[in-house]
């Protein structure tokens, strides 16, 4: 589309935090920026100068003030606010006073509870308490396996009190990879739930639970969340009775806060470490800034534990918003679930996945019609592309008036590279813009910066977020090989990208699993915006398989609707679709009716994987049958690959 979908309205642009702090720049600098565009010019121009206005607008406390805002700027390696200690609980438990909910729970058979920011605060100090008595010091791991429930946001504020390090796997994970994320980091205390709820039933998980303590040598203390018994376990209960203040240990800048992990489909999940500051400041200008959420705001992202977007919900609180923690399918017991949890909560921004949206759109779902969501302000979608199609689709059913922010980020970084902001127009299936102060650009094989056309996503600055390290490398090796082999000092984050000639972004999917027609590039998101687009197509999965001899096949591998048969016809509309909305050679060489899509934990498409294996890789090297949603659909997949040697 050559118009945007949606534009800031005067009052938008007013209104908006970042346009507060557009002025706040302003004064302390003497910075006039016109728009957002120039502000984010500036922002990456003057990293040390943004860094810190973005620390004093927020007016983060630290016990310990730093002899600036970057010590180094060299990636890897940038040292950020040498000499600060602080605490990341510091910024969430200055917003008790405030009163009001902190976290509202939702369940999925509709039922609610409020943790009040004082009953927060209470049990934080209680069980920061709790882990003090149990041997718990700065530097400890606390690790839990648990689902997205309130607990979960306590046991993390209290490990991060203590400057202890935080780590979480979901409960969909089975003990054994649980085992391999979380057993990598000597964990001194475990807290676990009895089970979860999904698609309607309770999901005991105390066997897990009980097989994951045994493999866990190093833990002292089991703090179990639910009902189920594990033997010599603390209960939730006991470890927060009681009332012991809220207080934070300070930590140097760059402490560890937490060890997220990495999908682990291809080998043993790395372990990425993220510290206190610079996970502080990313979240408050991502937050607050970019998504213009604060306190009367109320922060609904469906996601869990396993994923970072649970992390970057949390930073909710760290604005004073209120935030909604729910556990369960978003699409039971009806699919237009999350947008009933919307209107009943109130909530003012909404954080979702183009599946979901597509699944809506495929349901025949009118949430503006059958739910009232005149509370809700913004859109948020991450995980995959957004299809033009969905996005208009979102503002046909959801309102005109609403914006569609889509995300770009990852794990690494925990946050994003860019995305939607009140103040920018927004383009249906484009990132309206980069995040400030990050250098986003985008390269082509020689590393020399390219516009209008497919390039590497890279970050050519430091961004604070960054991870510290990886746990478990002490060389750094393979901290430098994941992301600054290709382009030295520079970020090669391993997504294909084009910069348009408004200043948006449009994401085409991972560069190492690049279609590449006789020396054309091209992103697999291009042919799942066209195909998934049918009404006949649940979901489809495209893969480009090289041959020793320098054959290039590209099947489509498609799930079919109910009902619906992979007939001519069928195959006929496919293909128009393919070269109406990417181009003629986005058609795939055949189109194969498949019984389901495997993904990893987090919802992406094992597209590098079952290349790997259609290339003739032993699958047991190619992936872990672990990190897979549905393990079994792999064994299709393999059959497959074998057919076609053939």
């Amino acid at each position: 589309m050559t118009e945007p979908q949606w534009t800031p309205s005067p009052q938008d642009i007013e209104s908006a935090r970042i346009t507060d702090f557009g002025r706040f720049v302003e004064q302390q600098h003497g910075v006039v920026a016109a728009d957002y565009t120039q502000l984010w010019e500036w922002s990456v121009d003057n990293l040390d100068l943004f860094w810190q206005a973005v620390w004093d607008y927020f007016d983060v406390d630290a016990a310990t003030d730093a002899s600036g805002a970057i010590g180094s700027s060299t990636m890897p390696g940038a040292q950020w606010f040498p000499g600060a200690t602080l605490n990341y609980a510091d910024q969430v438990r200055r917003h008790v006073a405030a009163g009001g909910p902190a976290i509202r729970y939702v369940r999925e058979d509709g039922t609610a509870t409020t943790t009040s920011w004082t009953e927060l605060a209470r049990q934080v100090g209680s069980l920061a308490a709790t882990l003090t008595a149990s041997g718990v010091t700065t530097g400890d791991r606390v690790v839990g396996y648990l689902p997205n429930i309130p607990e979960a946001v306590v046991a993390f504020l209290a490990t991060a009190s203590i400057g202890a390090v935080w780590s979480a796997c979901g409960q969909d994970y089975s003990s054994s990879a649980a085992l391999d994320r979380l057993g990598q980091l000597d964990p001194k205390v475990l807290v676990a739930a009895d089970g979860y709820c999904y698609g309607g039933k309770f999901h005991d998980k105390t066997a897990d639970v009980t097989a994951l303590r045994a493999g866990l040598s190093t833990v002292t203390t089991v703090i179990q969340v639910g009902e189920g018994q594990v033997a010599d376990a603390t209960t939730w209960l006991d470890a927060t009775a009681g009332e012991h203040e809220w207080r934070a240990t300070p930590v140097a800048f760059d402490h560890p806060l937490w060890v997220v992990f990495s999908s682990g489909t291809t080998g043993l999940p790395k372990g990425i470490v993220h510290g206190h500051g610079g996970v502080l400041l990313e979240h408050l200008k991502s937050v607050a800034l970019q998504s213009d959420i604060g306190p009367g705001d109320t922060f609904f992202w469906y996601t869990s534990p396993s994923w970072m977007m649970w992390n970057f919900q949390v930073a909710g609180l760290l604005v004073g918003a209120t935030i909604v923690c729910a556990d369960g399918s978003p699409g039971f017991p009806t699919p237009d679930a999350l947008w009933a949890i919307a209107a009943r909560e109130k909530v003012t921004f909404l954080g979702t996945s183009p599946g979901y949206v597509l699944s809506c759109i495929k349901a025949g779902s009118h949430p503006s019609q059958e739910h009232e969501l005149s509370a809700l302000r913004a859109i948020g979608i991450t995980g995959s592309s957004l299809p033009a199609s969905s996005s208009i689709w979102l503002a046909d059913n959801v309102g005109e008036h609403i914006p569609v922010f889509s995300i770009s980020g990852g794990t690494d970084v925990v946050s994003a590279f860019a995305g939607g902001v009140r103040t920018v127009a927004v383009w249906p299936g484009e990132l309206s813009a980069p995040f400030l102060g990050v250098a986003l650009d985008s390269f082509d094989e020689n590393g020399e910066p390219v516009r209008g056309e497919v390039g590497e996503l890279v970050v050519t600055k430091p961004m604070p977020s960054m991870p510290v390290r990886f746990w478990n490398d002490e060389d750094g090796s393979r901290y430098r090989e994941a992301y600054f082999d290709t382009y030295p000092g520079i970020w090669r984050h391993g997504d294909w990208i084009t910069r348009t000639e408004h200043g948006s972004v449009v994401v085409h999917g991972r560069s190492d699993s690049t279609l590449n027609r006789n020396g054309i590039r091209m992103g697999s998101a291009d042919i799942y915006q066209a195909v998934e687009s049918l009404p006949e197509i649940v979901e489809s999965l495209v893969l480009g398989i090289e041959s020793e001899n320098g054959d290039y096949w590209m099947p489509l591998f498609v799930v079919l609707a109910e009902g619906a048969e992979l007939d001519g016809a069928l195959v006929s509309r496919i293909k128009t679709s393919i070269r109406e909305h990417a181009s003629p050679r986005h058609v795939p060489d055949e189109i194969i009716s498949a019984p389901g899509i495997p993904h990893t934990r987090t919802g992406k498409k094992l597209e590098v994987p079952l290349k790997k294996i259609f290339q003739g890789r032993d699958a047991s090297r190619a992936l872990d049958r672990s990190a897979v949603d549905v393990p079994e659909l792999v064994d299709w997949y393999i059959e497959q690959g074998r057919a076609h040697a053939r």
